[in-house]
C-alpha cells in the first residue's frame, strides 16, 4: 500500500495530515518527507480510498458546544476528575483559552481531505471514468466539505441572524489544498452561503440508493440542507428538504423491537441513520460521568418507551440519577452527531408548524411518537394552536435528539427567539455559572495557538 508521509505521521491509505494552525495557512503546515513508498493519489480508485477513511471523514468532529448543554450535569468530583482541560472549562463556560487545537483540528483534515478528492476528480477526464462512481465520489467530497464547515459553524461561531450574518465572524473557508495563508474569516452570511452551496451540488451528484454504510447519499444530503436551513430560521426551506429527504427513505425504528434492557438497546447503521457521524470520546460526557438532567429525564412518560431506550438508572452513591445509553452509535465513548429520519420528522413538524401548516406538523409528531411508545398506549396529540403545537414539538425534538449533537446549535437560534431563550446554569464546586441567551460565548474560543499562529479573529468575550 503506497502511502503519504506528512507531519511524520502515517495512515494505511494515503494520508495523514497534521493540520491544527496549518489549516489557516501556517507555513509549518507540512513537511512532506521522501518516501520510496510514496504516491500522489490520481485516479478514481485513490479518490474512493479517501473517501473511505472512515476515522478521518466520520468520526472526529468537535465536542466542545455540547459539553456546554443543559442536557446533563456533573458532580463536583466528576467535574474535578475531567482529565482534558478544554473540556473541564467548557462545561463552565469559562474565559479560559482553548489549550489543545485538535477541536478545531479534525474538522479541518475533513476539509482537506474531501477538497484533495476534488482535486484528484478534476484532474481526471470524466468522459473516461465510471459515471455512476465518479458522481458519487464527487458528491460525497462535497457532502464532506459542507458537512465540516456546518459543525464549525455549530461550534465556533454565533447564531445566525439575517440582520447580522454580514457583519459576524464565521470561519476560514479552505476550498483547495493550497497551504498557503489563508485570507481569514469569512461572514457568517458567506460561511452559510458555501456550506448550502456544498450541499446543493451534492444533491445532484449523490446516488438515489444508499451504496454503503459511513458514505453520504441522496437523502443524506436532503437531510443536511433541512438541518442548516432550520438552523438558520429559513423554514420553507427546512420543511422541502425534509420532505425531500423523507420521500426518499422515512424508515423509523418501533422502539417496541428493541430489547430496552440492553446496555446499548440501539443499533449501529439502523434503519434510521442518513449519515454516520461521530465526535471523538468525550469524557465529560462518559457513562460514567455525566448525570442526565432531571427535568429532561423527567418528562419522558413512563409508558414513552425512550426512557427505556436512552437512559439506564445510576448506582451507589449515584443512585436516584440517571446516564445516557441511547447511542445511534452503539457505543459509550463520543457523541452521534448525523443525520436521521427521526431528526426529519421533527425538522418537518416544526418548519410545518412555523409555515401554519398545523395538520401536517400533528401527522409528523404523531408519526414519531406512535414508533417510541408502548404499543397502543400512545394518545394521538391534536392541539391545533400553532404556538402550543410549537412548544409541544421542541420539547419533543429535545426528548428525541438528547446527546445527538444538536442542543447547541438549537439553544443559539432558539435564543434569538424571546419565547424561548434560555438562561443556563450550572453549579460547580462551590460556584454558580450562567451563560444568558445571546452570550458571545456561544461560539466557542478558537484555540489559542490557532489564533497567535494564524492572525484571523478570536471570538469576541
Amino acid at each position: 500500500m503506497f502511502h503519504f508521509k506528512i507531519c511524520m505521521m502515517k495512515t494505511n491509505i494515503f494520508l495523514a495530515i497534521g493540520i491544527g494552525l496549518s489549516t489557516l495557512g501556517c507555513t509549518a503546515y507540512l513537511d512532506v518527507k521522501p518516501d520510496r513508498q510514496m504516491m500522489v493519489p490520481n485516479s478514481l480508485a485513490h479518490a474512493e480510498l479517501l473517501l473511505n477513511d472512515y476515522n478521518t471523514m466520520n468520526l472526529a468532529f468537535s465536542t466542545l458546544g455540547e459539553i456546554g448543554t443543559d442536557d446533563y450535569y456533573l458532580t463536583d468530583a466528576n467535574w474535578k476528575s475531567i482529565s482534558v482541560i478544554d473540556e473541564r472549562n467548557t462545561h463552565v463556560w469559562s474565559d479560559e483559552p482553548i489549550v489543545l487545537t485538535t477541536q478545531w483540528m479534525n474538522p479541518y483534515k475533513v476539509v482537506y481531505q474531501a477538497n484533495q478528492i476534488l482535486e484528484v476528480l478534476a484532474a481526471l477526464d470524466e468522459n473516461e471514468q465510471p459515471q455512476s462512481r465518479f458522481k458519487q465520489s464527487k458528491g460525497a467530497a462535497l457532502f464532506f466539505r459542507g458537512f465540516a464547515f456546518h459543525q464549525l459553524l455549530n461550534v465556533f461561531a454565533l447564531a445566525y441572524d439575517p440582520a447580522t450574518a454580514t457583519e459576524l465572524e464565521g470561519i476560514p473557508l479552505r476550498l483547495d489544498t493550497d497551504i498557503g495563508p489563508s485570507s481569514g474569516r469569512a461572514s457568517l452570511e458567506d460561511s452559510y452561503v458555501q456550506v448550502i452551496a456544498d450541499f446543493r451540488e451534492a444533491v445532484h451528484l449523490l446516488p438515489m440508493a444508499k451504496m454503503q454504510d459511513g458514505l453520504p447519499w441522496k437523502a443524506s444530503a436532503h437531510a443536511a440542507l433541512a438541518r442548516v436551513y432550520l438552523d438558520m430560521g429559513r423554514f420553507e426551506e427546512a420543511y422541502k428538504y425534509a420532505d425531500s429527504c423523507l420521500t426518499i427513505h422515512d424508515g423509523l425504528m418501533d422502539f417496541n423491537e428493541l430489547t430496552l434492557s440492553a446496555s446499548l438497546p440501539i443499533a449501529r447503521f439502523n434503519e434510521e441513520v442518513l449519515f454516520a457521524a461521530m465526535t471523538p470520546t468525550i469524557g465529560a460526557m462518559g457513562q460514567s460521568f455525566a448525570k442526565i438532567d432531571s427535568t429532561l429525564y423527567r418528562s419522558y412518560d413512563d409508558l414513552d418507551l425512550r426512557k427505556q431506550a436512552f437512559f439506564r438508572s445510576n448506582t451507589g452513591a449515584n443512585l436516584g440519577t440517571y446516564a445516557f445509553k441511547g447511542s445511534y452509535n452503539n457505543a459509550t465513548t463520543g457523541i452521534f452527531l448525523g443525520l436521521t429520519t427521526s431528526e426529519m420528522f421533527l425538522v418537518r413538524a416544526e418548519a410545518a408548524c412555523r409555515l401554519g401548516h398545523v395538520n401536517e406538523a400533528l401527522d409528523d409528531l404523531n408519526t414519531l411518537l406512535h414508533n417510541r411508545w408502548e404499543s397502543g398506549e400512545y394518545v394521538e396529540e391534536t392541539e391545533t394552536d400553532a404556538d402550543r403545537l410549537l412548544e409541544k414539538i421542541l420539547l419533543e425534538r429535545r426528548k428525541e435528539l438528547v446527546f445527538r449533537g444538536r442542543r447547541w446549535a438549537d439553544l443559539k437560534r432558539l435564543n434569538l427567539d424571546s419565547r424561548f431563550a434560555k438562561t443556563l446554569i450550572r453549579r460547580v464546586n462551590g460556584q454558580e455559572y450562567t451563560l444568558p441567551p445571546n452570550s458571545p460565548k456561544y461560539a466557542v474560543l478558537i484555540p489559542e495557538v490557532v489564533i497567535s499562529e494564524s492572525g484571523i479573529k478570536q471570538n469576541k468575550r
